[in-house]
């Protein structure tokens, strides 16, 4: 069986492909001989890292061709059908779920989160394309609600992100080892939010009075170099010493990072998945509802939006220290929510091979 998997891969983002990474584990979980085509914006890096076949998502003939030689597609997961951060996702996406479906082929839409969608546009392309796919998954019920509300009448099942399939490594990195941390760590996920910086400078703030309350701080930048300059920009404010682990870790360094971690203060939404699989509890800064949407389902608590005003420096820090005395109680709150979600995350793509077979 020979699959092609869509999605934000081959951008270097440790969180898209920590997706593509479990996907492809489940699906040779369930079938060791199947064959992945991925559509990437890195092909060569793709293949070497995992074990694939992969194709430029820009070049439409080899997109057909590799469609045209498939079982089946797998849309996703990750927020792929969202306009938020560019305009381009939604027509792109829904563009190749219409050319498989042109050449006949089964398409599993695979464990998405949906939106926001903002343009009228956006809204009727998803609503056209996602009453013609086979199987509708999404990662979270906002998402399937946001669905429903476009008119979406194929059936939708809610399931967990692919990610927290995984499991990480209970042994530090070379990296960390080198760290010589003495103190309980706070790891740090930052992004860019390109309206507004504000909370950048709260942030140094809230992490200068961790660490002068006994704690060390280590940035961990989840994508790639972008990440890592706002990592390098928080702490540049910074009155205390914090340290930023590689941005170019692997998918697997940067999960065992997180699980060595005692707290995570987190905004990237896999940092936090990162954290759930790792038993480490988390504090959320959203920009996101996938964001909340994911804290909820893990029992963790969101902090506060990037954009609100109504939050500074003292005030996250005090919730850190609030967090940190609670960690017991937090991280078995986070197990109870979270083990569920491990258990069942492999089914998915039990599901999407039972589709292609059938559909052959």
């Amino acid at each position: 069986m020979n699959i092609v998997l869509s999605g934000y891969y081959g951008f270097h983002n440790v969180g898209d492909e920590a997706i593509l990474y479990a996907i492809i584990q489940a699906l040779r979980a369930h079938d060791p001989n199947v064959q992945v085509t991925v559509l990437s914006n890195d092909p060569a890096f793709t293949e070497k890292t995992y074990g694939v076949q992969a194709v430029n998502r820009w070049r439409i003939s080899d997109i057909v061709q590799a469609l045209r030689h498939s079982d089946g597609l797998i849309s996703g997961g990750g927020s792929l059908l969202q306009d938020q951060t560019g305009w381009r996702s939604i027509p792109y996406y829904t563009a190749i779920m219409q050319i498989a479906k042109w050449l006949g082929k089964p398409v599993m839409v695979y464990a998405q989160g949906m939106g926001p969608v903002n343009k009228k546009q956006n809204q009727w392309l998803m609503k056209w394309t996602l009453n013609q796919v086979d199987r509708l998954t999404v990662r979270d019920e906002p998402s399937a609600q946001l669905l429903k509300t476009l008119g979406i009448k194929k059936p939708i099942t809610v399931v967990p992100d692919p990610v927290m399939a995984l499991k990480p490594s209970t042994t530090p990195t070379v990296w960390w080892q080198q760290q010589s941390f003495t103190r309980p760590v706070i790891a740090v996920s930052v992004r860019d939010w390109a309206r507004g910086r504000h909370f950048e400078r709260k942030m140094a703030t809230a992490l200068d009075r961790s660490i002068q309350a006994g704690f060390d701080v280590v940035f961990i930048p989840m994508h790639g170099h972008h990440d890592d300059e706002t990592s390098r920009r928080v702490l540049a404010m910074m009155k205390e010493h914090a340290v930023v682990a590689p941005y170019d870790a692997s998918i697997e360094e940067k999960m065992a990072m997180i699980a060595s971690a005692h707290l995570l203060v987190g905004m990237r939404l896999h940092a936090l998945i990162f954290a759930a699989v790792g038993h480490t509890p988390f504090i959320a800064l959203s920009y996101d509802p996938k964001i909340d949407a994911f804290a909820n389902q893990a029992n963790q608590p969101v902090f506060a939006h990037v954009e609100d005003d109504s939050w500074d420096g003292e005030a996250l820090f005090s919730y850190i220290q609030q967090c940190m005395n609670k960690r017991e109680e937090r991280k078995e709150a986070m197990i109870r929510a979270v083990a569920p979600l491990q258990q069942t995350a492999e089914q998915t793509a039990g599901e999407a091979l039972a589709l292609f077979r059938k559909k052959k």
